[in-house]
């Protein structure tokens, strides 16, 4: 399949023209130079090459076309957003060209080469919807600006225009609740910080990481104002979260004959109660709540709600009837809005569906490529329409991987068979800003005439992303397209496996993360052949960040592995008593870890230094800036207090392989942990437990300050790791 020649023409061409010159007939877009700004961002040499022109859509698809002259191009597209779109496919399949979450390569001409035939494509799917509800949590609590708008304008070129902000909604919660008997300080110590935000608006738990400061909040409020205008002047919709019910603690307390329904426990968490939303309370702070949304940050035709979330405990409030009184109360705000709802677990439940206007809700499945038994969506949910979305990514796990093979063998002949339901895609990896051949790939469904072929996708992919086609790039990327991005739902995985140097130490350990897979999901040994060819490709493609931050993760991948096929050997000769063994092999897995930590510093994402750094430039005082930094490391580590870290099993559940954590926490815990068993085997006893909670908060309490900038060559240090496998 030739993707820099090839037009999906749902409409054919001659609907395009006509509709180019019906667009240029009516005049300018509405938002003029969003598009524009966007290119000048993203490629300042060329902002001037080019027009962009909004043209109409034909039967209410959103449609793209690229022609024009060297130098001068002319993109046309039903938004803004959609005009970058096009703008991304004419850079990638024509000028061989890519900008990612990971690395980019904007290296062209002075004049941009003209296509050498109309680039064309349409919108198989309305929705294209971006985020998980964690998002913002695992991705960046304390992102600024800056990488906001960066982050928009990637979205926009990988063709979404349906993105999820939870930002700014303790603001709203803030102000609500002080009209129903809280106090400013009372509401402020509830909401949590903002890196656990998104569980307590999921209803799973409060206060944790707080109380946030009226700085904060002002900082948050200003910061979501800028993200939801500008999603709006790209064409795109601010999907922003609706009042489903959440009240803080003794509600009923304050507001006499208001009926609340406690919602348990959530993995060590006390849940905040849920107020009855046939009470007439609910219809009150509903009309509150969206009232003070639409305040601060404008409207929107989507709305996300999770109603009972993971576990959440209706009591005697019938389904239905809570159903219908929260829509009830979306509808008298917003009466076109369409509600979005989570489709996880058992959400969302039959008697949500059967009571709810299906006809305006879209469900964004979770589990589309998670497990082999769910074969027809229509049926589960009574043809409801849904996005087929994937989470390859759980806590913001560095792992390499996608189930992509279920892509192409799912997505097209679900969204074409008769009666489907299915309106959209759905990105929802936990945390975003990783796999970008994933991210790629994914986007791409939606804008694919036809089915996507893996082979043909993944022969093309090294040729944009590292700007020339180049052999060892290609044999690189089909070993991970037969490796990492080869595995599918059968094994009942979406994720990755993790490496076992993030894991609370135990020789039986076999997951970091307590919900992680336990064994490997591909051949470790066949994925290492990539790593020589990455280093053969040709010295002129290897300047490019993309192509550096591609080496630095295969490096990683590889070393990670070692944990896995290491750790069974340490632990045998433990069991056999063998103590020279035992020394010999654990002073093999520092080594490993020291050269994990070397591979991982090179790049920006993954210093966990500035994940602390990030976070400590929100605070006013020295006081809130180690509270907000105490926020977003635990976060990574315990999760949260110890009955959600050890009874729970949230520790770990958002290990990442990064500079910092590495070298830092996780070096700290081997090392005790080995050292207590060499001290064991020594002395002829069983070893003593070790308190891990108290350690790794000690850790989080104490730990140096980490290097905010990237260090080392990582050209060279992939070298040193694959003459260390013997790659």
């Amino acid at each position: 399949m030739d993707f820099s020649r090839r037009s999906a023409l749902a409409l054919g061409a001659s609907a395009l023209i006509a509709a180019s010159a019906s667009a240029a007939h009516a005049g300018p877009c509405t938002e003029p130079g969003a598009a524009a700004g966007a290119r000048r961002r993203l490629l300042p040499p060329h902002a001037r090459q080019g027009t962009f022109r909004r043209v109409p859509a034909p039967g209410g698809h959103d449609l793209i076309r690229v022609t024009g002259t060297t130098g001068d191009l002319l993109v046309e597209g039903t938004t803004p957003a959609v005009q970058l779109t096009g703008l991304h496919q004419y850079l990638r399949h024509i000028a061989h060209a890519h900008f990612s979450w990971n690395g980019a390569q904007p290296n062209l001409p002075d004049q941009l080469p003209a296509p050498d035939a109309p680039l064309e494509r349409e919108a198989n799917v309305p929705h294209r919807f971006a985020f998980n509800d964690t998002n913002e949590g695992y991705t960046g609590p304390y992102r600024g600006w800056e990488w906001w708008e960066h982050e928009l304008d990637l979205l926009a070129l990988h063709g979404y225009n349906e993105v999820l902000v939870t930002i700014g909604t303790d603001s709203v919660y803030h102000r609500v609740f002080q009209e129903f008997g809280y106090t400013d300080a009372e509401i402020r110590a509830w909401i949590p910080g903002p890196a656990h935000q998104p569980w307590w608006l999921l209803q799973n738990m409060s206060g944790f990481g707080g109380p946030v400061s009226t700085h904060l909040l002002e900082q948050r409020r200003e910061l979501a104002g800028r993200i939801t205008r500008r999603l709006r002047e790209l064409g795109m919709t601010p999907v922003l979260p609706g009042y489903y019910g959440t009240v803080p603690a003794g509600f009923a307390e304050r507001n006499p004959g208001a009926v609340t329904v406690p919602q348990g426990g959530w993995v060590g968490f006390t849940r905040p109660d849920w107020l009855d939303p046939r009470d007439p309370h609910f219809a009150r702070i509903a009309e509150t709540f969206y009232a003070t949304q639409r305040e601060l940050y404008g409207d929107s035709s989507m709305y996300k709600m999770d109603l009972l979330h993971e576990g959440g405990d209706p009591g005697d409030v019938p389904i239905g009837d809570a159903t219908r009184a929260v829509e009830r109360a979306l509808r008298t705000a917003h009466p076109d809005a369409e509600w979005a709802i989570l489709g996880w677990q058992h959400n969302p439940h039959q008697e949500l569906i059967a009571a709810a206007d299906t006809s305006r809700m879209l469900i964004v499945d979770g589990l589309s490529d998670r497990f082999p038994r769910i074969t027809d969506r229509e049926k589960d949910w009574a043809g409801t329409p849904y996005a087929f979305g994937s989470i390859w990514n759980f806590g913001g796990h560095t792992a390499m991987g996608a189930n992509t093979p279920d892509w192409e063998a799912l997505y097209h002949s679900w969204r074409t068979k008769e009666g489907s339901a299915l309106r959209g895609i759905a990105l929802m990896p936990e945390a975003a800003d990783n796999n970008p051949a994933a991210f790629a790939l994914f986007s791409d469904l939606a804008w694919t005439e036809g089915s996507v072929e893996l082979r043909g996708w993944y022969e093309q992919w090294p040729l944009y992303r590292y700007g020339a086609a180049d052999r060892h790039a290609s044999a690189a990327w089909d070993i991970l397209r037969r490796t990492a991005y080869g595995t599918t739902r059968a094994d009942q995985w979406s994720e990755a496996h993790e490496g076992l140097f993030g894991a609370r130490p135990d020789l039986a350990a076999d997951n970091a993360a307590s919900w992680s897979p336990t064994t490997l999901r591909y051949d470790v040994e066949e994925f290492a052949r990539a790593l020589p060819e990455l280093l053969a490709v040709a010295p002129a493609l290897r300047r490019g960040s993309a192509y550096r931050y591609d080496l630095m993760d295969v490096a990683r991948q590889t070393v990670s592995h070692r944990s896995r096929l290491l750790l069974p050997e340490i632990r045998r000769a433990y069991e056999a008593g063998d103590s020279a063994e035992f020394a010999s092999l654990t002073g093999q897995w520092f080594r490993w870890m020291e050269l994990l930590e070397e591979v991982v510093a090179t790049d920006t994402g993954h210093l966990l230094g500035r994940w602390i750094a990030e976070a400590r430039a929100w605070g006013r005082d020295a006081q809130e800036r180690d509270r907000l930094a105490y926020d977003a490391t635990s976060l990574l580590t315990v999760w949260g207090h110890r009955q959600a870290a050890d009874g729970g099993g949230l520790r770990d559940y958002a290990n990442r392989e990064w500079s910092g954590l590495i070298g830092g926490l996780y070096t700290l815990r081997w090392r005790t942990y080995f050292d207590e068993l060499t001290a064991a085997l020594s002395e002829g006893r069983e070893p003593k437990p070790i308190d891990w909670y108290a350690l790794e908060e000690n850790w989080l309490r104490t730990h140096p300050a980490y290097p905010t900038k990237p260090s080392g060559d990582i050209v060279r240090i992939a070298r040193k790791v694959a003459r260390a496998v013997g790659a």
